[in-house]
């Protein structure tokens, strides 16, 4: 008889310290995925300092924002691209930059317009190029764009307005500080660049 009951008694204490071990179990993966997902939930928010205050944003995702990212993307480029001055180093500069958002299709004619003359004529003629973006074509599903602007040419006695109409698709690339949009341009082509308006400029 005493030997039933002591192993009653020791099946009890199996069943409890299973049950407790069990317990144990289960709160530390409750702990674990809790605090996870805290984590992740902390990492979706941004505090911005405004002077000495904190502001809580949320961070979204590149899907959210792609249209916006990619219209930014495009029309930086082309800022880049088709602002130029009479300054071989500003034109340089200006060129670089435009180059990290494009692939070898933005190079190509760049080099084709350096073989012309084309940045040469700019110092000799002390002519000075202004873009302005109209609007910019996205298409979501395919990745491509089309960019309609109009470029103003100042020389010293014109100034010059033209149609400027170009296409192209985005790839993703990752971000970089001198990609900040994480996209790159690919199969860049001008479609239209005719003259819109000529006039001369006053001599005082």
């Amino acid at each position: 008889m005493v030997i039933k009951n002591l192993e009653n008694k020791i099946k009890l204490v199996l069943i409890i310290c299973s049950l407790f071990l069990v317990g144990c179990v289960v709160v530390s993966l409750g702990s674990i995925w809790t605090a996870r997902t805290m984590v992740d939930d902390a990492h979706k928010k941004i505090y911005v300092l405004d002077g000495t205050v904190p502001i809580l944003v949320n961070r979204s995702t590149m899907e959210e924002t792609l249209d916006v990212e990619a219209k930014s993307h495009v029309e930086m480029f082309h800022h880049y691209f088709f602002t130029l001055a009479p300054d071989d180093k500003y034109i340089k500069y200006t060129m670089e930059k435009a180059m990290y958002l494009i692939d070898e299709s933005g190079l190509a004619q760049y080099n084709a317009l350096k073989e012309k003359g084309f940045y040469g004529n700019i110092m000799g003629s002390s002519a000075v190029f202004s873009i302005f973006c109209d609007s910019i074509r996205f298409n979501r599903d395919s990745l491509t764009f089309t960019y309609y602007g109009r470029q103003r040419i100042e020389r010293r006695t014109s100034i010059l307005m033209r149609e400027l109409v170009t296409e192209g698709a985005l790839k993703r690339v990752p971000r970089t500080e001198n990609n900040p949009h994480g996209l790159l341009i690919v199969n860049w082509r001008t479609i239209l660049n005719k003259d819109l308006d000529q006039r001369t400029k006053s001599n005082y």
